[in-house]
């Protein structure tokens, strides 16, 4: 007959704690107060086809009404998360615009 250890009994006794209790309701999402901003890629299609330059960027995040813009380069990674407010500009290797969208 084997004899258990009591260590990892109670090393897992030890991760449970009888005083936390899960939360009986899902609290809301605190909501970001609006900017005034809003992407509107839509507004600025155009641009696909074209090279890029500061100016050119510039523009475009005027045209859309976008409060920030984000250029991303053939085979980059870029953070998922969702911005209402930023303009993505998404362009290849020769430098020419492939992509417009918010977010």
């Amino acid at each position: 007959m084997r004899i258990l250890s009591p260590l990892p009994i109670l090393a897992l006794a030890a991760c449970s704690s009888p005083a936390q209790q899960a939360p009986t309701a899902i609290e809301p999402a605190a909501v970001e107060q609006t900017t005034g901003f809003s992407c509107a890629a839509e507004s600025v299609q155009y641009a696909i086809g074209q090279k890029t330059s500061a100016e050119l960027g510039s523009k475009l995040v005027k045209e859309s009404g976008s409060r920030t813009l984000r250029w991303m380069p053939p085979r980059s990674a870029a953070t998922m998360d969702y911005r209402p407010d930023r303009l993505n500009i998404a362009y290849n290797d020769d430098m020419v615009i492939t992509r417009v969208n918010c977010g």
